[in-house]
């Protein structure tokens, strides 16, 4: 898992067209993986079913599907019918997502979410496996059922999105791969020595696990038009995003910059929030500016050992804004 990824734009207005173009360009210019992200928006599924039958060399992944949004086995059934249909091509993205989201849209509690994740990731291989799915969990009791096709791959990656300690311990404990979000790029591999421990806890210590940063995204000739959408996403995840992202930040060493966006929030001042997004953050939050310093940062993360840095694009980013990142980042690196 060697490369460098996008994530599929997600504006509200999008195409399918367009969403094939989009994905065909980034297939031509060598990028490794496109990842179709799922908040409350269109579903991921159904669009990487679109991009399965549109492309044909380039991997496809979910970045990331809710845990608490469908069963184990469905995401099992679905994940397994869309490597088929990719013939070899999907990864599987999974998160907790956040208390907003799941209590608010999903209308469920956000309960247990590490032991959720954790048997998620275990009854998702069991499925995939081929085998008899007897499971008996804290929370999920299955028996007597085996998936009813012979998957492509027993062996589809899974990804954990995680952010905290905890999280990241249990990612190395039981998946495939790594993908921070808002960790700064010094801090990953800081980060990472709890993916290191769970991977110990757990006889997997000769597996090595990849690290796959989400890195907000975009890049133009001037670099200035480029930071502002940038700047607005990480204000909105570190303000409107509930704890998660705010403590992140803090336990990296932006505390002034988190706290003054948080307050920024809370006071309904989205402006005042934006204008604290620092510099600083900018070099280690995201790739922005001009092509050739947002390729120079890409390769410090490639350098710095991460498999797969993954370029998320902002929602506000336009379309010639996101093409033009897109296609001045383009692999290869040195």
């Amino acid at each position: 898992m060697k490369g460098v990824g996008i994530v599929a734009p997600y504006w509200p207005d999008i195409k399918t067209g367009e969403l094939v173009e989009f994905a065909r360009l980034a297939e031509g210019l060598g990028y490794h993986s496109i990842w179709v992200p799922e908040m409350w928006g269109r579903d991921a599924f159904s669009l990487l079913g679109l991009l399965a039958s549109n492309t044909k060399r380039i991997n496809l992944g979910t970045g990331i599907i809710p845990v608490f949004s469908r069963t184990p086995s469905v995401i099992a059934q679905t994940i397994a019918t869309l490597d088929e249909i990719s013939e070899g091509r999907m990864m599987l993205g999974l998160g907790t997502s956040g208390p907003a989201v799941i209590e608010n849209w999903h209308g469920l509690g956000f309960e247990k979410p590490l032991q959720r994740t954790r048997e998620y990731v275990e009854i998702i291989k069991m499925i995939l496996s081929g085998g008899r799915v007897d499971y008996d969990g804290e929370i999920f009791r299955l028996k007597g059922f085996r998936l009813q096709f012979k998957p492509l791959r027993p062996d589809i990656p899974i990804l954990v999105a995680a952010i905290g300690p905890k999280n990241i311990r249990l990612t190395g404990e039981v998946a495939d791969g790594w993908i921070p979000f808002l960790i700064p790029r010094e801090g990953i591999r800081e980060a990472g020595k709890e993916l290191a421990l769970g991977a110990e806890s757990k006889g997997r210590a000769d597996i090595t696990i990849p690290i796959c940063p989400y890195i907000t995204t975009a890049v133009s000739k001037d670099g200035e038009s480029a930071k502002a959408p940038v700047k607005e996403h990480i204000a909105y995840y570190a303000g409107g995003m509930g704890a998660f992202y705010y403590n992140t930040l803090v336990r990296y060493g932006f505390g002034e910059e988190a706290g003054a966006i948080k307050s920024a929030y809370e006071n309904a001042n989205k402006k005042e929030a934006v204008s604290a997004v620092s510099e600083r953050m900018l070099d280690s939050l995201s790739v922005s500016g001009t092509p050739g310093h947002g390729r120079a940062i890409v390769e410090a993360y490639i350098k710095d050992g991460m498999d797969l840095p993954i370029l998320l694009f902002p929602p506000k980013a336009s379309r010639e804004l996101v093409r033009e990142s897109l296609e001045s980042l383009a692999p290869p690196y040195a």
